[in-house]
């Protein structure tokens, strides 16, 4: 078990190889990870993902089979007449892959999107809540 692991067990970040396309759709071509954060409370996990540049319509956020997706194009193009002296971004597109052990409940994930930082709350599977036994 690595560091990350450790941490994290229960929502952590696919390290291995990954693929290039999504489903149904072409390559994304150069692909840039990414800073991100997750907090957990007894109720659900919150990953925060910082997208800079990155419209609702180019945010995909896929959740399937242990695995939580999100891929960010930005859409900004830089004007004609304008000459690019220095540029702290590169342009490619965002991609980050988080495995779970199938402790969220995909019906009750919200996400929004407001001035590049991403939120979605990702709520646990009722098995995997605290719950108070009353001893007899």
């Amino acid at each position: 078990m690595n560091l990350l692991n450790s941490i994290i067990p229960a929502l952590r970040r696919e390290l291995d190889g990954r693929p290039e396309t999504v489903a149904g759709q072409t390559d994304l071509g150069p692909t840039v990870a990414p800073r991100y954060e997750v907090n957990e409370t007894a109720e659900a996990f919150g990953l925060v993902v910082e997208l800079p540049g990155v419209a609702k319509a180019g945010l995909e956020i896929t959740a399937e089979e242990g695995r939580l997706r999100v891929v960010g194009r930005r859409a900004w193009k830089r004007p004609e007449a304008w000459t690019t002296m220095h540029r702290e971004t590169s342009k490619a597109t965002f991609l980050l892959e988080l495995t779970h052990d199938n402790a969220i409940n995909l019906d009750k994930v919200q996400a929004e999107l407001r001035d590049g930082v991403l939120r979605v709350s990702l709520r646990k599977t009722e098995a995997l809540k605290p719950r108070k036994i009353a001893v007899a």
